[in-house]
């Protein structure tokens, strides 16, 4: 499966199971939308996927402190934009 489309599957699995916010969704769907076409693995996209699949609403306040909080996962966002050159949506 491509990379991007990984990205697809678990942004849409995370917002319509673990009430993963529409705006952290938009801009992972923004970033799987520039990612090059046929690449089947991208280590910093992967890591952002497996933080994606551990993407928790109420993480790290358990009590092993497992999971990926909103906070996490949009400095994750940010770098991944910044590396692919995209912007936040509402950014100029």
């Amino acid at each position: 499966m491509e990379i991007a489309e990984s990205l697809r599957m678990v942004t849409r699995n995370a917002q319509n199971g673990d009430d993963l916010p529409d705006y952290l969704a938009e801009r992972l769907l923004a970033i799987a939308d520039q990612l090059p076409a046929g690449q089947s693995a991208i280590p910093s996209i992967e890591s952002l996927i497996d933080q994606v699949k551990q993407y928790d609403t109420y993480g790290q306040t358990g009590y092993l402190g497992m999971g990926v909080n909103h906070t996490i996962l949009e400095k994750s966002i940010a770098r991944a934009e910044e590396a692919l050159g995209v912007k936040p949506q509402g950014v100029l």
